[in-house]
């Protein structure tokens, strides 16, 4: 969930045709699905559901609470062709960095606080575990943890995309007080005790943001 990448790059391919991909239920790409450099346009269903999606899940547990470090697993997955592409992550956050997987791209390694991809065919994926320092204590037994930015870049403009952000923690360690973007059309969010679920449909670069409070337990806990 959590990209707690600080800055993800996914940049569309120069050549690629702006029109939905094969499925029965997509569309033709309108203007209105496609927004320009400064803008975020939150989409309430996708209109190329085929289209590039990124998947992270961020664990929190009690010792992130102390240090801020949480452990990251991403996926991006139905990637737009192109000759190279580069994920940045925040060099004073990122512990350590990790290709787990790499499918449909000719070469993937890490180099610093980045992660490279060159010969990145259509529908490639590649996943990434992290650990980084992502948690920001606010004081009072809460923490914002970031997300982003995420965008599908495509010349001077983004395309549309799906972001699936999860967060997990032990049963009954923390809650979610607030989320940003609020939940809206295209904006849904599902909690539970042991975690939360962000999903967001946009075109444009988003920046998400979690409010996380610590439970306090009752006294039939202690």
């Amino acid at each position: 969930m959590l990209a707690i990448l600080r800055r993800t790059i996914a940049t569309a391919a120069a050549g690629l045709v702006l029109a939905a991909g094969s499925s029965a239920h997509a569309r033709p790409l309108e203007l209105d699905d496609v927004a320009r450099e400064g803008e975020l346009r939150l989409l309430p269903e996708r209109p190329d559901p085929e289209g590039y999606g990124y998947v992270s899940h961020v664990v929190i547990d009690e010792e992130s609470l102390r240090d801020g470090v949480v452990r990251v697993h991403t996926c991006h997955q139905r990637l737009d062709p192109n000759a190279r592409i580069v994920v940045l992550f925040n060099r004073e956050r990122v512990r350590s960095i990790d290709i787990v997987r790499a499918e449909g791209v000719e070469r993937a390694w890490v180099d610093g606080h980045r992660v490279e991809l060159a010969g990145v065919q259509r529908g490639g994926t590649v996943c990434i575990d992290l650990r980084s320092r992502a948690l920001d204590p606010l004081g009072e037994g809460r923490w914002r943890l970031h997300a982003g930015p995420l965008m599908r870049r495509y010349l001077d403009g983004y395309l549309p995309m799906e972001a699936q952000l999860r967060v997990s923690w032990p049963p009954g360690l923390l809650g979610v007080t607030a989320v940003e973007p609020a939940p809206q059309p295209g904006v849904r969010l599902q909690t539970a005790a042991d975690g939360a679920h962000l999903n967001v449909i946009f075109a444009g670069r988003l920046s998400a943001r979690w409010e996380l409070q610590q439970r306090v337990p009752s006294d039939g806990a202690r």
